[in-house]
C-alpha cells in the first residue's frame, strides 16, 4: 500500500480489528537513539473485562532492537543506514516470535507534524441525526484539512454540537436544526512520509499504518482516568521531545520541540572535551537534573578525546557535569511549558503531566519538571501489554508498546476521504456493514 493512494489522504489505513478473533500485529518504532520492532498477539477480551476502547489483550511474542543509525532528530538522514537497522531489528523480532513479517505499523516523528482543529456544521432542518448526517459533517470538517503538500495521519472528532450546544459525545438519534463537529486533524509533510515508507519498502516490508509518535507513547503511558480527565504526556526521546494532550478519552493536541537526550550528551561532549559515548556514560551514571550540595566535592574522571595513551583523564567536580546537563534540561522543559501555555490546552492538562521516553530516566528529572511546569509529574512506563522482557519495561519503550495498543483505538478515527468511516457509524457489526467490508477488501 502506498501513501500515493487515490484518496485525499492517501495514507495506508488499518483495517478495523475484529473483536471476535485474534490478530498478530507488528510495529516499528524508528527513533533517533534506537529502532525497536515488536510483534504482538492480540486476543479478544472477555465481555466483562473490556476497558474503554481496549477490546483485546496484547502479548508481546517477539522483540528486536538496534542502536539507531542514519536518523537525526527523527528525520531520515541516510536511507541505507536506516534500512539496515530496520532489517536487523525486524529479523531479531521474527526469530523470537518464530514467524515472518510482511507489513507493519510505524511511528512518525518527522515532517513537521502539525495539530489543527477544524469545525464544520450542516443543516438538519429539525430532523433526527442519522448516520448519514454524521458522515456529512465529518466529511465537511475533513475537507478543510486537505492540502497537496501534507498528508493526514489522524482525524479524530473531539466533540459535537447541536444548535450551538457543545460537548455532545454522540448526537445519533437526537433532534436539532444545526449539527456541528470539532475535528482534531494531525498532518505531516508528504515528502517525509514518502522517505519513511521508502525505507521500509527497501527492507522488503510494507506499511500497514502510520501513527504519530506522541499519540503512541500517550496510549502506552497514561491510565484511563488521565486520558478521560485531561493530561499531557511528554515523550523525551533522543532527538525530539513530543507532547500529546488527551481529554475525554481522545487525543486533542500534539506538539514537538527539536531537543532531546542526545542534545544533552552533545553539550557534555563539547563542554568536557570528551567523546560522545563517554559523554553518554557520564550523563547516565553521574548527571542529575537537580543541584546537590555534595556535587562540588565529588570528582568525576573525564576520558580524553585522543587515542594517545599518555593522555590522562581529567578530574572535574560532579557539579560541573550536572550544571551542563541542567542548562539543557531546563531549556527543554521551559519550551514545553510555553508550548502548552500557547496551545490553549493548558486548562485541559490541569495539574497532570506524565514524562516518558528514554531521556526521562535522567536522575532528578521529574522533580525538575515539577518545578518548571508547576504541575504534578510522574514517570510513565509502558502499560497494557504482557510478555515484555525486563529490559523493555522502561519509559524508553513506550512508543513501541503504544503502537501495539493503537489498532484497538484506530476506529475512533474518521477517514471520510476514503469512505472508510468509523465502523460504528455504519453499525460496524450489522450484516450489511460486514458484507460492505468484505466487498471492499475483496475487490
Amino acid at each position: 500500500m502506498s501513501i500515493f493512494g487515490s484518496s485525499h489522504f492517501g495514507l495506508p489505513r488499518l483495517k478495523p480489528l475484529s473483536s471476535k478473533r485474534s490478530h498478530v500485529v507488528t510495529v516499528l518504532d524508528i527513533g533517533s537513539t534506537k529502532v525497536v520492532c515488536m510483534i504482538g498477539r492480540l486476543t479478544p477480551r472477555e465481555e466483562s473485562e473490556i476497558l474503554p476502547n481496549r477490546t483485546h489483550h496484547v502479548e508481546v511474542i517477539g522483540i528486536g532492537h538496534q542502536r539507531s543509525r542514519g536518523i537525526k532528530a527523527g528525520v531520515i538522514a541516510d536511507l541505507e543506514a536506516v534500512e539496515s537497522v530496520v532489517r536487523l531489528a525486524v529479523d531479531a523480532a521474527e526469530r523470537m516470535a518464530g514467524l515472518t513479517v510482511d507489513s507493519l505499523i510505524v511511528n512518525v516523528s518527522a515532517g513537521r507534524v502539525a495539530s489543527d482543529v477544524y469545525t464544520a456544521t450542516i443543516d438538519l432542518g429539525g430532523q433526527e441525526v442519522e448516520a448519514g448526517d454524521l458522515r456529512r459533517v465529518l466529511t465537511a470538517a475533513c475537507q478543510q484539512s486537505v492540502r497537496n503538500d501534507r498528508a493526514v495521519l489522524h482525524s479524530l472528532p473531539t466533540g459535537y454540537s447541536l444548535d450551538g450546544e457543545r460537548g455532545i459525545r454522540d448526537p445519533l438519534s437526537m433532534y436539532g436544526d444545526v449539527l456541528g463537529v470539532d475535528m482534531h486533524v494531525v498532518t505531516s509533510e508528504r515528502t517525509a512520509l514518502k522517505n519513511l515508507e521508502l525505507c521500509i519498502n527497501r527492507a522488503h516490508l510494507s506499511v500497514e499504518g502510520m501513527v504519530v509518535t506522541p499519540y503512541a507513547s500517550g496510549l502506552a503511558a497514561l491510565v484511563d482516568d488521565e486520558v478521560e480527565l485531561g493530561c499531557a504526556a511528554i515523550d523525551m526521546g533522543g532527538g525530539t521531545t513530543t507532547i500529546s494532550v488527551f481529554a475525554e478519552g481522545k487525543l486533542v493536541h500534539i506538539d514537538a520541540v527539536s531537543l532531546g537526550g542526545h542534545h544533552v550528551t552533545t553539550d557534555l561532549a563539547r563542554g568536557l572535551s570528551t567523546r560522545i559515548e563517554d559523554a553518554e556514560r557520564l550523563k547516565v551514571v553521574h548527571a542529575s537534573a537537580l543541584p546537590n550540595a555534595g556535587d562540588e566535592r565529588d570528582l568525576v574522571s573525564i576520558p580524553p578525546i585522543g587515542e594517545d595513551d599518555r593522555d590522562q583523564p581529567t578530574q572535574v567536580p560532579r557539579a560541573l557535569v550536572s550544571r551542563i546537563v541542567r542548562a539543557r534540561i531546563e531549556e527543554t522543559l521551559e519550551l514545553i511549558r510555553d508550548r502548552i501555555q500557547r496551545s490553549g490546552f493548558s486548562p485541559i492538562v490541569g495539574k497532570r503531566v506524565v514524562l516518558t521516553g528514554g531521556a526521562s530516566q535522567l536522575t532528578g528529572l521529574s522533580e525538575a519538571a515539577r518545578r518548571i511546569l508547576a504541575r504534578n509529574v510522574r514517570i510513565g512506563r509502558p502499560m497494557g501489554v504482557s510478555g515484555l522482557p525486563t529490559a523493555a519495561k522502561g519509559p524508553a519503550f513506550s512508543t513501541a508498546v503504544g503502537l501495539l495498543i493503537y489498532p484497538q483505538v484506530a476506529d475512533m478515527e474518521t477517514h471520510a476521504g476514503q469512505g472508510g468511516l468509523l465502523s460504528s457509524l455504519g453499525g460496524g457489526n450489522s450484516r450489511i456493514a460486514r458484507v460492505g467490508q468484505w466487498l471492499k477488501e475483496s475487490f
